[in-house]
């Protein structure tokens, strides 16, 4: 009996292969025959499932954004069963930030998309982000949660902290990759804007949960 294909498998397979070539090249510079040799197909199977480049792309950033979300997951399961608001935002925030190869090629990526989503007619036709506020929102959440509680400044503005620190977070993440920053750096301004923010009973009760 011929072999079942699971073409679910074979997208990821390929959107991996995308991410890994625009990972090395940097995503303007890849087609779909690039894609077809790193992933050791043809270019005519890659057409098969994808049809355009532009299909391909917007796959590719969904997969992505998948394996975001299973690194922040991995970074909140090591923080332990309740990691508390601080710990949580730090674990989002952090997984974001290219401390590594992971890391790096994330946000080397999502920031390609971001332009390409403005200067490609194709991309630009279509939502680059379908839920953009998702991420605000959900450290908007956490914020208010944690001030509900008394583990953050009740003063404090929810939402615009929330801008703030994912602002901070992206622009960190590009100085980093541009060599103007270690992550080291990078992760002690975060946690300086973390403490400013909650008080120090949380930060005490998370200290090792939030050494991610």
């Amino acid at each position: 009996m011929p072999k079942r294909v699971d073409h679910e498998e074979r997208r990821n397979q390929i959107a991996e292969a995308l991410i890994r070539v625009a990972g090395r090249r940097g995503l303007h510079a890849v087609g779909m025959r690039d894609v077809a040799a790193e992933a050791g197909v043809s270019l005519r199977l890659v057409q098969y499932y994808f049809e355009t480049k532009e299909k391909l792309l917007f796959y590719g950033l969904q997969h992505l954004t998948d394996r975001f979300t299973a690194r922040v997951g991995a970074r909140l399961r090591a923080a332990g069963t309740d990691p508390g608001p601080r710990a949580t935002i730090e674990a989002l925030l952090l997984a974001s930030l290219p401390t590594d190869e992971e890391g790096r090629t994330f946000h080397l990526l999502y920031s390609s998309y971001s332009i390409l989503s403005v200067t490609d007619e194709a991309l630009a036709a279509q939502p680059f982000i379908d839920n953009p506020d998702a991420a605000e929102n959900a450290l908007t959440g956490l914020l208010e949660r944690a001030q509900a509680s008394g583990l953050a400044d009740p003063g404090i503005a929810a939402r615009t902290e929330a801008i703030s620190l994912l602002a901070m977070t992206a622009t960190m993440g590009t100085s980093i990759l541009v060599g103007q920053r270690s992550p080291e750096s990078a992760i002690a301004v975060l946690r300086h804007h973390l403490d400013r923010i909650f008080s120090t009973t949380e930060t005490s009760a998370n200290g090792a949960a939030g050494r991610l």
